[in-house]
């Protein structure tokens, strides 16, 4: 199966009750075609534990046809499962990380980059390169201020 196709297929089912399963998602969501895949994942960060933890409060079906899946949002978007009210539309592909092993750091956090793009201060343009206004003033507001009160006189 083509992973396009797949997307089409299959929707994400967003605040799931604690006390719901994979068992109750097949069972609400089979009504409106043949599935064929339940995902509810698990909120353990063990993998050897996550028998006894709980999932994160979503879900992903695949549905055999792309019209089973907007069946199933149609008719299951803002409606409740066990007294949650649940958000139904289809699931998009996930986002890959931007560098390798990159997760959420932000890309200047990495000493390879740093080695590579970063300059000195003194070399960068920084508050030490940059030269002094004439009334010794470090603010370049104040400056500016005070060519205003020149032009007025």
């Amino acid at each position: 199966m083509e992973e396009g196709t797949k997307a089409k297929k299959t929707v994400f089912i967003g605040g799931i009750g604690d006390d719901v399963d994979e068992s109750v998602i097949y069972e609400s969501f089979s009504t409106f075609g043949d599935i064929l895949e339940v995902q509810l994942p698990s909120a353990a960060t063990n993998p050897s534990l996550q028998a006894e933890a709980k999932h994160r409060g979503f879900a992903f079906v695949t549905y055999s046809s792309p019209a089973d899946a907007q069946d199933a949002i149609d008719n299951m978007d803002l409606n409740e499962l066990r007294g949650r009210v649940l958000k139904v539309n289809l699931a998009r592909p996930m986002k890959g990380p931007v560098q390798p092993g990159g997760g959420s750091r932000a890309i200047w956090e990495s000493e390879e980059w740093l080695q590579q793009y970063a300059k000195p201060l003194a070399q960068s343009g920084g508050a030490q390169g940059r030269p002094v206004p004439e009334n010794g003033s470090q603010n370049p507001d104040d400056d500016a201020a005070n060519d205003d009160a020149a032009m007025e006189e």
